[in-house]
């Protein structure tokens, strides 16, 4: 199959893909239904499909749409595997039950966000609330500057961020940034002060399928960070020497980590893998994100904030909107046939070094 056939155009089209593949492979699928409505009163879900037994003792997690957007490429690789007959039976071969989850984040991905319904980047909600949440005090002074009163920014936004960047640097700013903050509800990387929906199925979804493996694997697929189609792998687990040596044994020496600064992301706060180590404490977990490039990190930001302005002013202009909107789908999902088949070939491949590590 034309590696292009495996994408969408929207959230309805790629879950119509996902949900035909499975039931053409004979997995059932349970759908965690989203309160709200999709950008064209669609439902919306959080769906779920397991390919093997039940009491697997080695479970591989595949996982699409963490940041909504971002969906349309992590959808591809699913459906991509999911039609792929030599792969179901490699993971049956080496004693490895899949679980798909297709579109953590689905009211974002539908409606072109980055963030959940709660305006929550997903990959920062998962905190114990109860207690006192992380402080960003580089956000906090950056944040009138980061999401301006007005779209496009004056010249004195810029003054302000270069200025920021003269004391501590790009990779200052860009950890101020991105590495999640409790204090703007209405600016990025918002980590929220309560599960969101996206967590609470999340852990649902862990309960039921994780509980009972001794050994478990995840790539969650994203978007955004690095050359354009290149699948960065980088860890996604505590910062624990064993753990992250057995991921670079699965992988490849080309795993990075925000923990020794070989990733081209910041070290971040409330990631989704911490879920795994409380919902499924008896598994043995290596886990990864897989990264794929874009556009140029200072024009995937740029579409963030200019998509966060348009989110505080729904009043705004309908040319405005659509271009900003259009801006932010291409900052995640570029729309070549050349790309696609980049994601293809590299979700394929670390699947099938997931399957040899778990095995082994």
């Amino acid at each position: 199959m034309n590696a292009a056939a495996h994408f969408a155009q929207t959230y309805a089209e790629a879950r119509h893909l996902f949900l035909a593949a499975c039931s053409a492979t004979g997995l059932a699928v349970r759908s965690h239904v989203h309160p709200l409505r999709g950008r064209d009163g669609e439902v919306l879900a959080m769906d779920v499909a397991r390919y093997g037994a039940d009491d697997a003792q080695r479970l591989l997690v595949v996982s699409s749409g963490c940041h909504g957007v971002e969906g349309f490429c992590g959808s591809g690789v699913q459906h991509a595997l999911l039609t792929d007959p030599g792969w179901h039976a490699a993971a049956a071969t080496a004693g490895v039950a899949v679980l798909y989850i297709h579109a953590l984040n689905p009211w974002g991905f539908s409606w072109w966000r980055r963030t959940t319904h709660e305006n929550v980047d997903l990959n920062r909600n998962f905190h114990d609330f109860g207690q006192p949440l992380p402080e960003n005090p580089g956000y906090d002074e950056l944040a009138p500057w980061i999401v301006p009163g007005q779209w496009p920014p004056g010249a004195e936004v810029q003054q302000a961020l270069g200025a920021f960047v003269a004391r501590h640097g790009a990779k200052g700013l860009q950890a101020a940034v991105t590495g999640g903050q409790h204090r703007h509800p209405d600016g990025l990387f918002f980590g929220g002060t309560e599960p969101t929906w996206s967590q609470r199925s999340l852990r649902l979804v862990l309960q039921e399928h994780g509980r009972r493996c001794e050994r478990m694997g995840w790539i969650d697929l994203h978007t955004g960070l690095g050359p354009s189609g290149y699948g960065e792998i980088i860890y996604a687990g505590r910062d624990e020497a064993a753990s992250i040596a057995r991921a670079r044994a699965w992988w490849g020496s080309k795993v990075t980590s925000v923990y020794d600064g070989s990733s081209t992301s910041a070290k971040l706060t409330g990631m989704m893998f911490a879920a795994v180590y409380e919902e499924c404490p008896q598994a043995e977990y290596t886990g990864m994100a897989l990264e794929y490039g874009t556009l140029p990190t200072d024009q995937v930001i740029t579409a963030l904030r200019a998509d966060q302005w348009l989110q505080n002013h729904p009043d705004a202009p309908a040319e405005q909107r659509q271009a900003i909107k259009q801006q932010l789908r291409d900052a995640f999902y570029t729309d070549t046939d050349p790309w696609k088949q980049q994601i293809v070939d590299q979700g394929l491949a670390a699947s099938h070094q997931a399957l040899n590590g778990l095995a082994a």
